[in-house]
């Protein structure tokens, strides 16, 4: 890690005293709160969608640990990637780079919680699920962070399954195992993520360029980029249907399914025309925000009508 340390900030490669043991808040952001919850609402629609019977104890410490593992994976990637969020203005002020937390702390803080969460799921749930998780948090701190992220440009693309088993370890920690509604909805996350990170990476490729990070934009060109964030939008609206077609998503989701893949499909057009100043900025911007708002109200939808189902069931 010598190329780490010597491109690291003088007060970030020799911390003072304050930093040794940095502030609760310090450590909690190393954890990118943001992404856990995305992590616990994802996994949560994947164990709902599982038609088993879920005991509350079991799932809330499922839930609990999917989230500290993803945390844990989230700090390895501070840790490792401090010195390139230290030359970008959006990651400049994240723990390590500010000199709030020191390096070695960081790793030991995620070492810990990715072992101890692995260890506490399987135990509470089973060995499938943590082993899953297990995988999930190697994927994302060594292949992903360590290797793809600065060898590739197809980095989001690859390093985008880490973000979009969730689902597949919920179902797995109460079911016991993989069935076809969590592949369906890995799918969904995996083809949306794409067209989500490149909207912004248009718009952030200078910051790119400058930490040396070959993003789509950056190596392909932006006119590349923008098919590609069409393409995939093209691709994900009947992949974001397939929970109708499998018997899994009702009404509400499939309206909730059709105007919100219109809707990616509309930005991605948007982002496709807009191609200088303001008008490009705009629209890339639109684009990342509606994404957001797609898979939360998909995933939503779905959460509804199943946890409606299970109401019902309970009520007969």
């Amino acid at each position: 890690m010598t190329s780490l340390s010597n491109s690291l900030p003088a007060d970030a490669r020799t911390p003072s005293l304050h930093q040794v043991g940095g502030e609760v808040s310090d450590f909690f952001a190393l954890l990118k709160p943001r992404v856990m919850v995305l992590v616990i609402f994802t996994a949560l629609v994947g164990m709902v969608v599982s038609h088993v019977h879920v005991q509350p104890v079991i799932a809330t410490i499922s839930l609990l640990m999917i989230a500290v593992g993803a945390g844990a994976s989230g700090c390895l990637n501070m840790w490792w990637d401090a010195d390139i969020d230290a030359v970008m203005t959006r990651t400049a002020k994240r723990p390590i780079p500010d000199g709030r937390i020191a390096p070695g702390e960081a790793l030991a803080f995620g070492l810990v919680l990715s072992a101890g969460s692995v260890m506490v799921l399987g135990l509470a749930a089973n060995w499938l699920a943590a082993g899953l998780l297990a995988f999930t948090i190697v994927f994302y701190a060594v292949i992903y962070s360590m290797w793809l992220k600065r060898a590739t440009p197809q980095n989001i693309v690859i390093g985008g399954a880490a973000g979009a088993l969730p689902p597949i370890i919920g179902q797995a920690a109460v079911s016991g195992s993989v069935g076809i509604e969590s592949i369906v909805l890995f799918l969904i996350i995996f083809i949306w993520t794409p067209p989500h990170f490149w909207a912004l990476a248009l718009i952030k490729s200078g910051e790119y360029a400058k930490a040396g990070i070959p993003m789509m934009p950056n190596v392909a060109g932006p006119q590349s980029t923008r098919r590609q964030i069409v393409g995939y939008s093209l691709l994900l609206f009947p992949i974001g249907l397939a929970p109708v077609a499998l018997g899994f998503g009702g009404l509400l989701y499939a309206v909730t399914g059709v105007i919100g893949g219109l809707g990616m499909l509309a930005f991605s057009l948007q982002v496709f025309r807009q191609r200088e100043g303001e008008g490009e900025k705009r629209a890339a911007l639109g684009m990342f925000g509606f994404s957001i708002l797609y898979l939360f109200l998909l995933f939503s939808a779905l959460l509804a009508e199943q946890g409606l189902g299970l109401f019902r069931a309970v009520l007969s």
